[in-house]
């Protein structure tokens, strides 16, 4: 099992439309097969941060999720609203 977090800081005029797009995002990706949660959380301090908290069976699953047209979709999106690069981190459980 792996979980990645995959923290955004974006445009503040941009906000809604992220919310809008990863609505289907999420919805779909909850869908895959190797996909055991996948969620989407905003900084309470600063609105402009978003994580997705995702957690996965496997490393392939995953790569397998970044394969879809749902994510490809989005990915352009994030690519637009984006205020800086997105930080990307995979975790594999430690203990």
């Amino acid at each position: 099992m792996i979980k990645v977090v995959a923290k955004f800081v974006i445009k503040s005029d941009r906000i809604e439309e992220m919310k809008s797009v990863c609505s289907d995002l999420i919805d779909e990706t909850r869908k895959e097969n190797g996909n055991i949660s996948y969620e989407l959380y905003q900084d309470v301090n600063n609105p402009e941060i978003f994580s997705f908290i995702e957690e996965w069976e496997s490393q392939e699953a995953l790569d397998q999720h970044m394969e879809t047209d749902h994510f490809k979709k989005a990915e352009v999106h994030f690519g637009n609203f984006a205020a800086k690069d997105p930080e990307v981190n995979i975790y594999s459980l430690v203990k």
